[in-house]
């Protein structure tokens, strides 16, 4: 039997977000794996990440395994992100070898938007190109805010704009001077300058920050007055202007 291997999208953290097929996939699966900090805490301990948490009510401990990742490194691709994705590669590869065939990775929201699981993916295939590499949509951050704070993302023939800040700050004050919605992932570091260059385009009243979704101590509300740094799992929302109802079809 050829092994799979499935990244499943486990939603920002509310462990009812995750879908009826994520559920099946995890609770089927042989090993499950769930990204973590590989840096422990100063007692030696690992923190359980959010995809853990959330999908520790489906999967017995047992079945759950860490796989560290440099997540809190910023800058491109670094040695110690890169031995730490090699490092992940050969823990998947190894069960596989050990008679694993169905395979999954938990990662919060969606696999396939900004996820770590597509280069353990990568780096899977390349290992072993005979493991089949499947994913699981989850529901994102910016859909769950959305939700929550009832702004539509976008209506009629509006753009919804879906960016990292560390892409930088140009990117996000084009995006906000046009005509549609714009998501900001990773602002945690710079959400004044981001604060302030809403003000400067007059559309700091509109928008929304959340963060924590789904978790204690989640915070959804305005993003004016939110000044100081967030969490870094933090969206920001700025709703596309709209004047009237079906104003944009």
């Amino acid at each position: 039997m050829t092994a799979t291997l499935t990244g499943v999208g486990v939603g920002p953290g509310d462990p009812e977000l995750l879908t009826l097929r994520a559920v099946r996939v995890l609770r089927e699966a042989d090993v499950v794996f769930v990204p973590v900090l590989d840096r422990p805490a100063a007692d030696g301990t690992a923190t359980p990440g959010r995809a853990e948490t959330t999908v520790s009510p489906h999967v017995p401990p047992d079945r759950l395994r860490r796989l560290p990742f440099a997540l809190d490194d910023r800058g491109g691709v670094t040695v110690r992100r890169e031995r730490a994705w090699d490092a992940a590669a050969r823990t998947v590869t190894a069960a596989v070898d050990r008679g694993a065939r169905a395979l999954a990775f938990a990662t919060i929201g969606d696999p396939n938007v900004y996820s770590t699981f597509g280069y353990l993916a990568q780096t899977v295939r390349a290992l072993r190109p005979e493991v089949t590499v499947r994913t699981v949509p989850g529901v994102t951050a910016m859909q769950e805010l959305a939700a929550r704070s009832g702004i539509p993302l976008c209506e009629g023939r509006e753009p919804l704009t879906l960016l990292p800040v560390t892409a930088g700050l140009a990117l996000f004050a084009d995006a906000v001077a046009g005509p549609g919605t714009v998501v900001a992932y990773k602002g945690w570091r710079r959400h004044p300058e981001l604060l302030a260059e809403l003000r400067r385009q007059g559309r700091l009243a509109d928008a929304v920050l959340g963060s924590g979704l789904g978790l204690p101590g989640e915070l959804v509300g305005p993003a004016a007055g939110t000044e100081g740094e967030p969490p870094y799992l933090s969206t920001l929302l700025v709703p596309a202007r709209r004047r009237r109802r079906g104003g944009k079809l």
